[in-house]
């Protein structure tokens, strides 16, 4: 007997939580300028709880070929990236509605 999801009770190759969760968010994407002038994309809003925010992070960094780091609940990637960083969220499941640019 497969093992069921405590949340939803489904079993757990049919769990939607966190499919729901995502469509829950509502994410924040905008434009931080540093000491020296540098341009930091920080994105907020996504819950730690539900997502791996490293694991997000990781794919966002390398989609736009950046450095960056997950912390405090928000994700922050070296230069201008939103419009890419926006693509890659609705690519992950997020959905485009629920993502704002600033």
């Amino acid at each position: 007997m497969s093992e069921t999801c405590p949340i939803c009770g489904l079993p757990k190759d049919l769990c939607v939580c966190e499919a729901i969760g995502r469509e829950q968010q509502i994410i924040r994407i905008y434009l931080e300028r540093r000491k020296w002038g540098r341009d930091v994309t920080v994105i907020e809003g996504i819950d730690e709880k539900s997502c791996d925010l490293k694991s997000i992070a990781g794919k966002l960094k390398a989609a736009c070929a950046c450095g960056g780091t997950a912390k405090n609940g928000k994700i922050e990637l070296q230069g201008d990236h939103r419009h890419k960083a926006k693509e890659m969220l609705v690519g992950m499941g997020f959905p485009e509605e629920n993502i704002s640019i600033e």
